[in-house]
């Protein structure tokens, strides 16, 4: 039987999605992180179809969202996004640290993925994080310089008045370089990585993730440790084909 057990790793809340017999028991761990404005419950299809091949899934709920929302509106929520990611990131250690703490991980499998902003900060962490052993990256963009130049350039057309200065605004660039993966494929280190896209997502570019795979397939010895899926026609809501293909694709490589 599968069980959706809610609990707290280093004060971060998680849902963590186990075969209920097993649940003490050393196995592949797989972290997989939601979008913004979403929550770790809009992830748990993935985490059961997982769980059911083995795995210990957790889903974390990021800052200001799920049991941390903190009643902000959209335009506030946005304008912490690079906040929220940042937070992500160091928290993804603290939660890989507990997880060795407990002794849940079999073997140093573990695996990171997320949606949208769960995949940019997949993307991040891969910079980051040597210890992850294989990712997927679902409409999340592995190009945060250019992604935030972009969300940037879309709030100003559309009238928003951004409360940060042009010196804020270097500094952020600068601290996106140091987590942006097209700009140090080197760390990718042959890892297995997996990205779907929609075709016409009119968020998340198609192109940064398309681009990406393009280019960094060229390092890879073994191809198939690297997969990019398209879905034509598709716009921002991964689909039911996408989940059951990502979780064929990591049983595979994890």
């Amino acid at each position: 039987m599968i069980g959706v057990i809610r609990q707290t790793l280093k004060n971060v809340p998680v849902l963590t999605v186990v075969e209920t017999a097993k649940q003490e028991e050393p196995l592949p761990v797989f972290i997989y992180f939601h979008g913004f404005t979403s929550a770790k419950e809009h992830n748990l299809a993935q985490a059961y179809l997982l769980a059911q091949k083995g795995y210990r899934v957790i889903l974390p709920d990021s800052a200001y969202h799920g049991e941390r929302d903190e009643d902000l509106t959209k335009e506030e929520l946005s304008l912490k996004f690079w906040d929220i990611v940042y937070q992500n990131l160091k928290e993804l250690q603290d939660i890989k640290d507990e997880l060795d703490r407990l002794g849940w991980i079999e073997n140093r499998r573990i695996g990171v993925g997320g949606t949208s902003m769960g995949g940019i900060t997949t993307s991040a962490a891969l910079t980051m994080y040597p210890w992850i052993q294989s990712s997927t990256i679902m409409m999340g963009s592995p190009k945060p310089v250019e992604f935030a130049k972009k969300l940037i350039s879309d709030a100003e057309k559309g009238g928003m008045k951004l409360p940060i200065t042009e010196a804020e605004l270097n500094e952020l660039y600068e601290y996106l370089e140091g987590i942006d993966l097209s700009r140090q494929m080197d760390k990718l280190q042959g890892r297995p990585i997996f990205f779907w896209h929609g075709d016409v997502d009119p968020v998340v570019p198609f192109e940064h993730s398309y681009e990406f795979y393009n280019e960094a397939i060229k390092d890879y010895k073994n191809p198939e440790n690297i997969r990019f899926l398209r879905e034509i026609g598709r716009d921002h809501k991964v689909s039911r084909f996408a989940i059951l293909e990502m979780v064929n694709w990591l049983e595979l490589v994890l």
